[in-house]
């Protein structure tokens, strides 16, 4: 069994135990569940950078990557960098992240906001909007074309955008479909944890133009992005680079500045 589908194991005890603690009731009686959401895709699109900054403690692969800082501190540091959206990491056990620092984000900053999480039940797209999320993350590895297509359309039903992670042409060509706005490719293998920029050169071109093509993942240098850009790439998630420094802000202000 590899890591992800450890996750996947534990993400749906989680959820069933949430599910017997907060009603959907509550949920949908949040402050932000009829905010208006503001469009990542928008965004990208009319931006010269697309950077997507993230919020992230730890990861599987790098246990502790920063823990020194405040949600508003990193969230507003990349809000004032000029970032296009900001992710915020909400699985505890793998990531130590939580639903309080989307909540924090949101409170924090006026820029979309991305739950970036393992996604495997309409509840949970409820909890991001309900903490005031503009976008969900699905991750073609763990689902299949139906589980995309219901959790898709029903995120599609609140007026989240919906971002689709792939890692190789088999998972792209399952998700294709109307209810997506991006598609992200991820450079990490997710099983092998090995990193490399040709998944996202490689798909590029199988990615039809409707959707907004995101690279995910090992993006650490201007350069990468430069390289990346000519295959159609418009949002580029870059998160332990940033988090990794003495300020999350400011590297990220220095990165979007070197993109110029």
């Amino acid at each position: 069994m590899n890591i992800l589908d450890k996750i996947i194991i534990d993400k749906k005890r989680e959820v069933i135990l949430k599910k017997n603690i907060i009603p959907v009731s509550q949920l949908e009686s949040s402050v932000f569940f009829n905010k208006e959401t503001i469009s990542l895709r928008t965004n990208l699109l009319n931006s010269s950078s697309g950077i997507i900054a993230e919020h992230k403690r730890r990861s599987p692969s790098k246990a502790a990557i920063n823990y020194d800082f405040t949600v508003e501190e990193v969230t507003k540091g990349y809000e004032n960098a000029g970032a296009c959206g900001i992710s915020v990491l909400t699985d505890g056990k793998y990531f130590g992240g939580s639903l309080d620092d989307l909540l924090l984000a949101r409170a924090s900053v006026n820029v979309p906001l991305l739950r970036k999480e393992f996604i495997v039940d309409e509840y949970q797209i409820l909890e991001a909007k309900a903490h005031g999320a503009d976008l969900i993350l699905l991750i073609a590895a763990v689902l299949t074309r139906d589980e995309i297509k219901s959790l898709s359309e029903f995120a599609k039903s609140l007026n989240l955008e919906v971002l689709l992670e792939v890692h190789n042409l088999e998972e792209l060509h399952k998700s294709i479909m109307p209810s997506l706005d991006l598609i992200g490719v991820n450079n990490r293998n997710l099983k092998t944890f090995e990193v490399s920029l040709d998944f996202s050169k490689d798909l590029a071109a199988h990615i039809p133009d409707d959707f907004v093509k995101v690279s995910e993942s090992g993006i650490s240098s201007v350069a990468a992005i430069q390289e990346l850009k000519p295959y159609g790439y418009k949002g580029f998630l870059i998160g332990e680079n940033f988090m990794k420094t003495d300020n999350a802000g400011a590297a990220a202000t220095e990165f979007i500045q070197q993109l110029g």
